[in-house]
Order: structure tokens, then C-alpha cells, then sequence
């Protein structure tokens, strides 16, 4: 590995650093982080800034990560987008400009995801709305999938299953306290169209 493919590590990581809801949120005066749930993602912004900035933030976190893919693959190559997919994922999770106070890194993991394998990125997608909809508790999709990501990728994507387990551990521990709350039986419900649980 060069020079140039650790300086595409490293820019992926810090493109993981932009964080649209924070953005949004100042241009109001607020801090996300202290709104809502307290996170960072697409659905603690659509409780509190409104369906347009939800919308912006879920493109712009999805497309950070097939941006960091494909442009490292494009100019480094296949095994240089893989960390580069680590390195934006991380970025979104664990921003050092913000304070390391990031996501919990579902968008940005699944448009790496997609950009490596689209296939790959399909089923995954498919598994967490499968259990979405008969559950109406969007962690339980994300966690069923950060559980059931590392064996698919093995047999999809066997080069990506070392950096996807990586990823899937993260999240999980990302979403160690919706876990708690699903074993308890507190964890709230998605009512579609009106309001939501806090996920990415």
C-alpha cells in the first residue's frame, strides 16, 4: 500500500466527518445533539428539523460512502476502497471534528456496502426492511443485519468479510442500548408517517 492509497484512507475518514444534521441543525440555532434522541442521524432529524433536512441528511450520509468507495477504487483499486469504506464508516461513527460524537453509521455502511457489492448491499437492504416491517422497530433491523452481515458477506464477498465483520461489530455495539430496551420490551414502535425511532 502507497502513499496515495493512505491519503485515500484518511480523506475517505474525514469525509465520513461531515455530518449534515449537525449542519442543518446550527443553521437553526439548534444542537442535534442535544435534540431529541441526541443523535445524529436521519430519523432524530425528522423529529426534529422536518422531512427536508431528513432527506438531505439520508442522501448526503448514504453518499459519503459511495463516494469514498468509488473514487478510491476508481484511482487505487479494489483493495484500497475496502479500507476506504472502513475509513468513512469510522469517520461518521467516530468524528474526531466533532468531538467523536457521530452516528451510529447505518446509511453511510450501507452506501459503502452497496458501492462494493451491490448485490451484497441489496440483501442487506432487503433483510433490514423485511425485519422492519414485521417488527416496526428500525434498530431491530439494524441489528438483525450487523448479526447476519459478516456470514453473507463470507460467502458474497469473501476479501470484504474481515473490514464488513469490523463494521457490523461496531454497529452493534452502537446499538447496544436499543438492545437493551428491545429486552425489555421498551423499545418504540415505528408509526409510519408520523413518527419514528431514532436508527442511524
Amino acid at each position: 500500500m502507497g502513499a496515495i492509497d493512505i491519503l485515500f484512507i484518511i480523506l475517505s475518514y474525514f469525509l465520513g466527518n461531515i455530518s449534515p444534521s449537525t449542519l442543518l441543525a446550527r443553521a437553526q440555532g439548534l444542537d442535534i445533539k442535544k435534540e431529541g434522541s441526541g443523535n445524529a442521524g436521519t430519523t432524530n432529524t425528522l423529529r426534529v428539523l422536518g422531512k427536508k433536512a431528513a432527506l438531505i441528511t439520508l442522501i448526503v450520509d448514504v453518499g459519503k460512502g459511495v463516494a469514498a468507495v468509488l473514487i478510491s477504487n476508481a484511482v487505487c483499486g479494489h483493495e484500497t476502497a475496502m479500507w476506504c469504506a472502513l475509513a468513512v464508516f469510522l469517520g461518521h461513527v467516530w468524528p474526531v471534528l466533532l468531538k467523536f460524537q457521530g452516528g451510529k453509521g447505518v446509511a453511510t455502511a450501507a452506501g459503502a456496502i452497496f458501492a462494493i457489492n451491490w448485490q451484497l448491499g441489496l440483501i442487506a437492504l432487503v433483510i433490514v426492511v423485511a425485519s422492519v416491517l414485521i417488527t416496526r422497530r428500525m434498530s431491530f433491523g439494524s441489528i438483525v443485519v450487523g448479526v447476519l452481515f459478516p456470514f453473507i458477506c463470507w460467502f458474497m464477498q469473501n476479501d470484504f468479510f474481515p473490514i464488513g465483520l469490523v463494521m457490523a461489530l461496531i454497529m452493534l455495539f452502537k446499538h447496544r442500548s436499543n438492545m437493551v430496551r428491545l429486552m425489555k420490551g421498551e423499545e418504540s414502535k415505528i408509526s409510519f408517517g408520523k413518527k419514528k425511532e431514532d436508527n442511524k
